[in-house]
C-alpha cells in the first residue's frame, strides 16, 4: 500500500469517478471533502458556546477565545472549521437557537458554493491621455485596431473608458467624455464588432451610457456603483450588466489615508446596499469588483486578493481588475512597464479564489497564463 497527499483544488467528483465512487455516493464525499474556515465576528458569549458544542457533535469545530466558557468577555470573534456537509447540518441546527444564531444559521448557506473554471479576460482601451498606463491610450483607427487585435488575442469584453479614474485624477463634463469615446463607439457599431465579443464602457455618465447601449455594447463598468440613479435606470431599460465596484470616497482624494476596521466586511456591506439598489430598478445582471486600489493600501488590496472567495456568497460573478498597478511597485519596486509579472500573479491568485472576469492591459500573456493554470487544475492524478 502506498499514499500521497492530493491538492485540495483538485476535481473532487472526477477524483471519485476515477476510483469508482457512484454518482451519489459522489455528491455526499464532494460535501464533506471541502473544508471551509468561517470568521465569526462580535458573537456572544452564549451563541459561541452552543455553537462549539453543537460544532463538534457532527465533527466540526469553533476556534474561540479561552474566556468565552465562562463568558467573561460577552462579545468576541471566533473561526467555524466545518467542510459543506457540517455547514449545511450546522445551518439547520441553529436555526432552532438563541442569541442570534437563527441569523447565523441563515447566512451559513450562502457560503456554500461551486466556483467556476470559466474565465473572460476583459481588455482595457482608454481614450483620454491621463490614464496610468501608456500602453492603454489609442484614439480613432489606431483604436480600432487595437480592439481588433485584443479581439484576436482572446479577449472576450473589451472596456473603453474616457475618463481616467487613477487617484488624484480629476473628471470631466459629460460632454467633453462623450466626444472622447464617439468615435470609437461608432467605429466598433458600424463594423458590427459588438456581434464578436461584449463591449463595456467604463464610465458613470448617463449620457456615455445611453450613447454606448445603443450602439451594441452591453455591460456598464461603474466606478461609482450606481451611485447616479439615471445610470441606474439606463441599465435595467437597456437590460445591461452593471459592474458594481467598491471605491472610498471621491476619486481625487481616495488615497489619502484610507481606513476600514475591517475591510472585508465593510467591502461586503457596500455591496450589499449597492445589489439591493440595482435590483430595486429591476437590474438582474449584476458583477461585483472589489476595486483593487481604489481607497485602500497595500494591506487592504492583499486581503481582498486573499479573500476574494468571500464575496462569491452574493452569487454574482467577481471582476478582478490589478493590471500594472501601484501595489506591485509598493511590494517588489517596479514601474509601470515592469509590472506585468506581478499583474499576473494577483490575477491568477484571484481567479483561483473565484474571480472570473479579469481586466487587464496585456491579453494574449493573461490568455495564455490562464490556459495554463486551467490545465494544471482539470487534471486528477
Amino acid at each position: 500500500m502506498k499514499l500521497y497527499k492530493i491538492n485540495n483544488s483538485t476535481c473532487k467528483e472526477k477524483l471519485f469517478q476515477k476510483i469508482g465512487s457512484t454518482s451519489t455516493g459522489n455528491r455526499i464525499l464532494e460535501d464533506k471533502a471541502n473544508l471551509n474556515l468561517i470568521y465569526i465576528k462580535d458573537i456572544k458569549a452564549p451563541a459561541a458556546n452552543i455553537l462549539k458544542q453543537d460544532a463538534l457533535s457532527i465533527g466540526a469545530d469553533l476556534a474561540v477565545s479561552r474566556d468565552t466558557v465562562t463568558c467573561k468577555d460577552e462579545i468576541s470573534d471566533a473561526v467555524l472549521i466545518a467542510n459543506d456537509a457540517q455547514m449545511k447540518i450546522l445551518a439547520k441546527k441553529e436555526l432552532a437557537q438563541p442569541f442570534g444564531l437563527k441569523v447565523l444559521a441563515q447566512q451559513l448557506g450562502s457560503f456554500l458554493f461551486t466556483k467556476t473554471d470559466e474565465v473572460k479576460v476583459m481588455g482595457v482601451l482608454n481614450t483620454n491621455e491621463d490614464s496610468f498606463f501608456t500602453g492603454s491610450r489609442f484614439n480613432g483607427h489606431e483604436a480600432l485596431l487595437h480592439v481588433k487585435k485584443m479581439i484576436e488575442e482572446g479577449a472576450k469584453i473589451i472596456d473603453i473608458g474616457g475618463v481616467s479614474s487613477r487617484p488624484g485624477s480629476i473628471g470631466v463634463s459629460e460632454e467633453e467624455e462623450l466626444q472622447r469615446i464617439k468615435p470609437i463607439i461608432d467605429l466598433i457599431y458600424d463594423e458590427k464588432l459588438y456581434k464578436e465579443v461584449e463591449f463595456s464602457l467604463d464610465s458613470y455618465s448617463a449620457l456615455c451610457v445611453e450613447y454606448t447601449l445603443q450602439r451594441g455594447f452591453n455591460i456598464v463598468n461603474d466606478i461609482t456603483a450606481l451611485e447616479n440613479d439615471d445610470v441606474a435606470k439606463l441599465v435595467a431599460k437597456y437590460d445591461a450588466t452593471v459592474v458594481l465596484m467598491h471605491k472610498l470616497g471621491s476619486t481625487h482624494e481616495m488615497q489619502k489615508n484610507p481606513t476600514y476596521e475591517n475591510v472585508i466586511l465593510e467591502v461586503d456591506e457596500f455591496f450589499q446596499e449597492r445589489v439591493e439598489k440595482a435590483k430595486k430598478y429591476g437590474i438582474k445582471k449584476i458583477v461585483l469588483d472589489v476595486g483593487i486600489g481604489f481607497g485602500k493600501n497595500l494591506e487592504h488590496n492583499l486581503l481582498l486578493i486573499k479573500h476574494h472567495e468571500h464575496f462569491l456568497h452574493f452569487g454574482y460573478p467577481l471582476l478582478i481588475g490589478a493590471s500594472r498597478k501601484s501595489m506591485i511597485d509598493m511590494i517588489c519596486s517596479a514601474s509601470v512597464q515592469e509590472r506585468l509579472p506581478g499583474t499576473l500573479a494577483i490575477h491568477l491568485k484571484a481567479v483561483e479564489n473565484g474571480a472570473s472576469i479579469v481586466r487587464v492591459h496585456d491579453i494574449k500573456e493573461h490568455v495564455q497564463a490562464l490556459k495554463v493554470q486551467k490545465a494544471i487544475n482539470k487534471v486528477v492524478i
